[in-house]
């Protein structure tokens, strides 16, 4: 039996070489990734999986996450933008067409957008490769399309995965993917062809988590962002590290939730030596200047030390 997914290779934290160094000389890579989704009131059925808890058409469910796109959201980007934080949008690509209004509003201010999948209530498991490649493939061209960007982070649709996605993504051009929670800096990720690095995006500080998991007050999520801001900012001084906060619009964009999130978003883009970026930047600095030498570096894990 496998021992681990074979997606990547061990190389221990403390002492990596070379170490990082991001632009600026900043000791954190901070990115927010809000995940713009839309949720099908009553999708195409997967048999390994079911969209909604209650019996279709679940109307609760269902209009809680619309209100992400109706409300949330709004509240979300002027916090940000009070912030001046850009997004990296994990977008469900159906949205382009559901919610142009929402996508004009992330272009505007300079957001990136990567794929989530079509919808958040489609899944990849079970999907030939055909099937898999039209999806990715419909992103790309969806995205171009909609904002002029090129398609090059992406995060499986409610994280949902076959055995092909990482060689998949890689060979039809993507560069990151965030579907990795095994680190706090970007590493290489084992694919056939291609160069794909995976970056830090943290289920820990994931809204979804946070606040549908472990059942945190606001107020105590502000203070577990700044806890992780300031243990990776203390370690970034040695080597780069990456922090995430992602986020859904529907949660964070409670009316009782938002202050706590923009004060912790305050605090951290008030600091010296961290780098406000995107998720492709982060990827691109990477893959230029280390992507090869951790490769090189890093050894399987049945041979790990």
């Amino acid at each position: 039996m496998a021992r681990d997914p074979g997606f990547y290779d061990y190389l221990p934290y403390d002492d990596r070489r070379p170490p990082i160094r991001w632009p600026g000389g900043a000791r954190v890579a901070f990115w927010v990734a809000p995940n713009v989704e839309f949720y099908e009131l009553n999708p195409p059925r997967n048999p390994a999986r079911a969209p909604w808890a209650r019996p279709a058409p679940d109307v609760q469910n269902y209009s809680y996450r619309d209100y992400g796109n109706r409300v949330g959201f709004w509240r979300m980007l002027d916090a940000m933008k009070r912030c001046n934080m850009r997004g990296s949008v994990s977008l469900n690509v159906a949205v382009c067409e559901h919610h142009p209004e929402v996508i004009e509003a992330c272009a505007e201010n300079g957001w990136e957008f990567y794929s989530h999948g079509t919808y958040n209530t489609r899944y990849l498991m079970g999907m030939t490769e055909a099937q898999e490649r039209a999806v990715i493939q419909d992103s790309i061209d969806t995205i171009k399309k909609h904002t002029g960007q090129k398609l090059d982070g992406w995060l499986a649709p409610a994280l949902t995965y076959t055995e092909r996605t990482m060689d998949l993504v890689a060979e039809m051009g993507l560069t990151y993917v965030c579907d990795l929670f095994h680190d706090d800096q970007p590493g290489p990720v084992r694919v056939k062809k291609g160069k794909l690095t995976s970056i830090p995006y943290s289920l820990e500080m994931n809204d979804t988590i946070v606040y549908n998991v472990n059942l945190v007050s606001p107020r105590r999520y502000a203070d577990i962002l700044k806890r992780q801001f300031d243990r990776l900012y203390a370690e970034g001084e040695k080597s780069g590290t990456v922090m995430c906060i992602p986020l859904h619009p529907y949660l964070i964009g409670q009316p009782y939730r938002l202050a706590a999130f923009e004060e912790a978003l305050s605090y951290i883009t008030s600091h010296d030596k961290v780098w406000l970026a995107t998720g492709r930047e982060i990827a691109a600095h990477y893959n230029e200047h280390y992507h090869d030498a951790f490769a090189a570096a890093a050894l399987p894990v049945g041979e790990a030390p």
